[in-house]
């Protein structure tokens, strides 16, 4: 008997790789990167040409070329050398250097310029489009006979239409620019050849895999480069742009991601700050679509950054989407919470009035006796000087009885004092005993340089300072001073009695 075998487990197989094929290949096209150019594409030694091609160059008629022409690695150029071309403002250069170098540049722009993601793709007719500045790409790319192109745009736009096979330009066809834009910066890609039909005007520059043919009358403002197969031109005008600006540089783009974790909890009253940060090329840029922000807070669109005071607490729910142009964009949901300020106690800033500290002795000034009242017209006479008492300086002193000059106080003596009764209610002058009531401070060394022996100078230079007298020190030498001042005048009231009774008892 034959031996059967089952084709089932190998279709299963066959079917589970097939999926994870197509799933792979799908995942890659998805991660693939796009690529953007920022500037014209760069020609660089290959710029001031234009005619290059790889195998020949061969001219019919009266064409006029104003730039140079090249050709590498082919040797045959037909057409120019003695006429009819003409060669206007450039050279002639054939499989040498200068020629390898602008096939090699060549080289580098057509791949840069088939790079280039496009914007929109599937065209194959441009008659009556008017293009945008971006990339556009196709298979077979015409503009029939009589047909028109526009190009809008300023200064700075550019223009790369992709053609994967051909690319023919019709009879008469017209091309014109507006709002700036120019021939500079428009760059045709071909996968193989182009053709630019009779009378027609050509803008741009042609970068052809194969081969490039013009026929009676056409009109270039631009550049016919052919990396691999000849160029042929029949009675055609070629202009290299001049003045163009400068070359961009091609970069890789890639769709929006955010990356940022979850923000920060806020504070009221405290300085928040937090980073959305996205990946991409170019750089996203960032807008709140759902929600509100919390109350002092802002969101900058360019560098993703939520900064601000908060000013209420609560939690807010926004969503935020990264955007760089590039589909599709990416968005997060965050949750900002904002707590309640902490309380800080406050110090009173008047808790009202605190005990005053005991005075501490010291030797400071202390209460003097006040001067009896005295009928003198000054409040406080100067004393008259005794011999053994200095005057104090500057302390007020006990005035005179009278208004009458009063005599020389002598110096007290071993010869017995009079006996002076104690201080009364009576007129008399009296020192009074000290008070509470704030005195006059008297340095303690003016007060008892005639008593201590002290220096007798009357300075306040002592080492110590100045004293004030308390209740105990003060008393002691006013009393003294005011019994010797009464004994002398009891003793000079008496004399003068004695006098007048003995000139009394002569007469």
């Amino acid at each position: 008997m034959a031996r059967t075998t089952s084709l089932l487990p190998f279709a299963r197989t066959a079917l589970v790789l097939g999926v994870a094929a197509a799933l792979t290949v799908a995942g890659g096209s998805a991660a693939q990167a796009d690529t953007i150019i920022d500037g014209p594409v760069n020609l660089r030694t290959a710029a001031p040409y234009g005619v290059l091609a790889g195998s020949t160059i061969t001219n019919t008629g009266t064409s006029v070329v104003r730039g140079s022409i090249g050709l590498s690695p082919g040797t045959s150029v037909t057409g120019f050398s003695g006429g009819p071309g003409v060669i206007v403002g450039g050279t002639q250069q054939v499989n040498n250097a200068p020629a390898r170098q602008a096939k090699a540049d060549l080289t580098s722009a057509y791949g840069v310029a088939r790079s280039l993601t496009p914007q929109e793709s599937g065209i194959s007719e441009l008659n009556g489009r008017s293009l945008s500045p971006g990339v556009y790409s196709g298979g077979a790319i015409n503009l029939a006979d009589t047909g028109a192109l526009a190009f809008a745009g300023d200064e700075e736009s550019v223009f790369v239409i992709q053609a994967a096979s051909s690319l023919t330009i019709g009879a008469a066809t017209t091309m014109t620019f507006s709002g700036g834009a120019s021939a500079c910066n428009v760059f045709w890609q071909v996968g193989s050849s182009a053709t630019i039909g009779s009378a027609a005007q050509f803008r741009g520059t042609v970068l052809a895999q194969q081969s490039i043919s013009t026929t009676t009358g056409a009109t270039v403002i631009g550049r016919l480069l052919a990396r691999t197969g000849a160029v042929t031109l029949d009675t055609t005008n070629i202009t290299v742009p001049q003045g163009c600006a400068a070359p961009g540089t091609p970069s890789a783009t890639n769709v929006p991601t955010i990356t940022s974790e979850s923000p920060s909890d806020g504070t009221v009253g405290t300085p928040y700050s937090f980073e959305v940060t996205a990946s991409g090329n170019p750089a996203p840029t960032f807008t709140v679509t759902a929600g509100t922000l919390p109350a002092g807070l802002t969101l900058d669109s360019d560098s993703g950054v939520i900064s601000g005071t908060p000013t209420t607490p609560g939690s807010t729910t926004v969503t935020i989407v990264a955007d760089n142009g590039e589909n599709p964009s990416d968005s997060v949901e965050y949750t900002i919470d904002v707590d309640e300020a902490a309380v800080v106690p406050v110090p009173n800033p008047n808790p009202g009035p605190s005990p005053a500290p005991s005075p501490a002795p010291s030797p400071g000034p202390s209460p003097a006796p006040s001067p009896a009242p005295s009928p003198a017209p000054s409040p406080a006479p100067s004393p008259a000087p005794t011999p053994d008492v200095p005057a104090p300086s500057p302390t007020p002193d006990v005035p005179a009885p009278s208004d009458s000059p009063t005599p020389d106080v002598p110096a007290p003596s071993d010869s017995p004092t009079p006996v002076v009764p104690a201080p009364s209610d009576s007129p008399t002058p009296v020192v009074p005993a000290p008070s509470d009531s704030p005195t006059p401070v008297v340095p303690v060394t003016d007060r008892f340089d005639g008593f201590d022996g002290g220096s007798g100078s009357g300075s306040d230079s002592g080492t110590g300072g100045d004293l004030a007298f308390t209740g105990s020190e003060s008393t002691v030498p006013l009393t003294i001073g005011g019994l010797a001042l009464l004994a002398g005048i009891a003793l000079l009231v008496g004399a003068a009695v004695r006098r007048r009774r003995g000139m009394t008892s002569e007469k």
